[in-house]
């Protein structure tokens, strides 16, 4: 049976990277984002394994409701790819905006809650995975870094759900890369890490056979 993944932050990036690698892997993928534009451009390069799932990752019924459409499309989901994320304006403490700030910990923290809580009965049933994409900023102090925090949350977080999902045979990864070439940045970085190098992470541990729980990948551009 086919099996099915719910991927937040799908239609560019990372996200949008993940969703063509996993169908090539023979996954169904459920596209949400904000735009149904790009997603629906993706879902189209995608084919019938594709469903578009407009929405925004802060809501939670928003997201809810697209799961269950998900399922409702594909009979079950198997995985869940908290992926959606910004950064700040502002770099650091003192120069840093406050309101640019509440923007960012909403999805980058509450939206992975989000994702988390809305994933956790569906993925029961069937010893489902939940992934979230971390940061190497996660793992390292950097100067002043708001981001970086909502990032050390999220790799906490991984590590306290993996143990939930522990008891009823689920698995929880985090995704750690650095510097990832995508519009995340305001200048292109091609000699950085490629959105598909952390796809390639990705489908690594959805394909992971259950006796194997792969608890974090955390990879490092060689320059």
């Amino acid at each position: 049976m086919t099996k099915t993944v719910f991927i937040t932050g799908a239609s560019s990036g990372i996200g949008a990277a993940t969703a063509i690698a996993v169908a090539k892997a023979g996954w169904n993928v459920g596209l949400f984002a904000r735009s149904e534009e790009k997603l629906q451009k993706l879902a189209d390069e995608i084919g019938d394994q594709a469903l578009v799932l407009t929405g925004d990752a802060t809501k939670l019924e928003e997201q809810k409701t697209a799961m269950d459409k998900l399922k409702d499309k594909f009979g079950s989901i198997d995985a869940v790819f908290a992926n959606a994320g910004r950064g700040t304006s502002g770099a650091g403490v003192e120069e840093g905006h406050p309101d640019d700030w509440d923007g960012m910990v909403d999805l980058n923290i509450k939206g992975a809650l989000y994702t988390a809580h809305a994933a956790m009965p569906h993925l029961k049933p069937v010893k489902g995975q939940f992934l979230v994409t971390g940061s190497m900023a996660g793992r390292n102090h950097l100067k002043g870094s708001v981001y970086g925090a909502t990032k050390w949350f999220i790799h906490g977080f991984a590590g306290n759900l993996a143990q939930e999902m522990a008891e009823w045979g689920g698995r929880c990864m985090v995704v750690s890369p650095g510097m990832v070439d995508t519009a995340f940045f305001d200048s292109p970085k091609p000699d950085k890490l490629q959105p598909e190098d952390v796809a390639e992470a990705i489908v690594y541990a959805m394909n992971a056979p259950q006796r194997a729980n792969v608890r974090e990948i955390y990879i490092a551009p060689t320059n």
